[in-house]
């Protein structure tokens, strides 16, 4: 989608989609590099995608173009960012990311530094620039510009450990975050349950950052549990439903086994590996 930017800044649909509880479905891009698995995305009825800068080698340059192709198509791109790695921000949205996601983020200090680097003063201190993706790279005058941008931008932290839930309170009343998320895999670990998903300890940690989240009006992502059932009572402790259906890798991994499974059970009797 492009904004026209002869209209006053308007307002951020994902969030709006996300606070109406409606069903939002991510996927996760580690190791494509073209933009095949964005149309893919997008055909397959995703409304956004995560690009994954964190678990990758991947270029931001290859990273921006996923991203402007994803908005181009009417999906919200985000971006992963290695962690701290604050200076990757800028470029990042000046070529095509709509939202940022900063990883293991313990404190507000962390997370108001994040949302700082992804907006114009006087909130933050993004640096200036006059034509972007969004507005279909037309030269525009910082004053019609920067509205349209900071409202756009979608600032997402994740939460990872356990200081990082014993802050919930004050990363959520955080100027400049958007929306928080839960990251499973890594709080089981810092737990010491790691992938024990049903853990009264990931569940009371879940409740603390929900109800953090609940008190400033702020949408609260989980990632990394897959279970349906598990995820929906998550869900019931105010988890918003937006789902990460799968890293690009995972689900090539599934499909090509499944296939291959199929191959051997129909030609030639064989048990599946």
């Amino acid at each position: 989608m492009v904004f026209d930017p002869s209209k006053p800044a308007q307002s951020n649909a994902f969030l709006a989609r996300l606070r109406a509880g409606e069903l939002t479905l991510m996927l996760g891009i580690r190791n494509a590099r073209t933009a095949d698995a964005v149309r893919i995305a997008h055909s397959t009825g995703h409304h956004a995608i995560m690009v994954d800068l964190e678990h990758s080698t991947m270029p931001l340059d290859v990273a921006a173009n996923l991203c402007g192709v994803a908005a181009d198509l009417g999906m919200t791109p985000f971006v992963r960012i290695p962690e701290r790695e604050y200076g990757a921000i800028g470029r990042l949205l000046d070529g095509g990311a709509h939202g940022i996601v900063a990883p293991r983020i313990e404190t507000a200090e962390q997370a108001t530094d994040v949302g700082r680097a992804c907006r114009f003063a006087p909130r933050g201190q993004r640096s200036q620039l006059a034509s972007v993706p969004l507005t279909g790279m037309r030269p525009t005058p910082a004053t019609t510009l920067n509205p349209i941008l900071d409202e756009a931008t979608i600032v997402q932290v994740l939460i990872e450990t356990t200081q990082g839930v014993a802050n919930a309170e004050a990363i959520a009343a955080a100027d400049g975050v958007d929306m928080i998320a839960v990251g499973a895999n890594d709080l089981t670990s810092e737990l010491g349950v790691p992938g024990q998903y049903e853990h009264p300890a990931l569940r009371e940690a879940i409740a603390t950052v929900a109800a953090a989240c609940a008190r400033h009006q702020k949408p609260l992502m989980l990632g990394g549990v897959a279970d349906q059932a598990l995820f929906a009572s998550f869900v019931s402790l105010g988890v918003a439903p937006l789902q990460l259906t799968g890293m690009d890798t995972d689900l090539l991994h599934s499909a090509a086994s499944v296939r291959v499974n199929a191959i051997k059970q129909a030609h030639y009797g064989l048990e599946p590996a």
